[in-house]
């Protein structure tokens, strides 16, 4: 079954710090991956994304606090957030692929209080 799941959401303070995971249950050494966040009442957005050959993207709010990277020799993305902010709040997604998504994650929770 083809499936990404992501784990390390959860509630914290502003300034605080979060690593996202996303383990995929086939290859992905071969596929450029994206990490979206939606926020209530708003439209997901592209958060940062990373080619297959290892090249990062990043949406303006997020540069120099998160950090994309991937191991491909465990099928697995990572997305570190440091210095969080109270609008970081969202639905984080992973994505295989970058505007064309072949395969998404359920989602995992961000909350930041203030």
């Amino acid at each position: 079954q083809v499936q990404l799941v992501e784990s390390g959401g959860g509630l914290v303070q502003a300034g605080g710090s979060l690593r996202l995971s996303c383990a995929a249950s086939y290859t992905i050494r071969f596929n450029n991956m994206a990490w979206y966040r939606q926020a209530p009442g708003k439209e997901r957005e592209l958060v940062a994304y990373i080619s297959r050959g290892g090249a990062t993207n990043y949406t303006e709010s997020v540069k120099g606090r998160f950090t994309i990277a991937r191991d491909n020799a465990k099928n697995t993305m990572y997305l570190q957030m440091n210095s969080l902010k109270p609008e970081d709040t969202a639905v984080y997604y992973c994505a295989d692929g970058r505007f064309q998504i072949n395969n998404w994650g359920q989602g995992t929770q961000v909350t930041v209080s203030s």
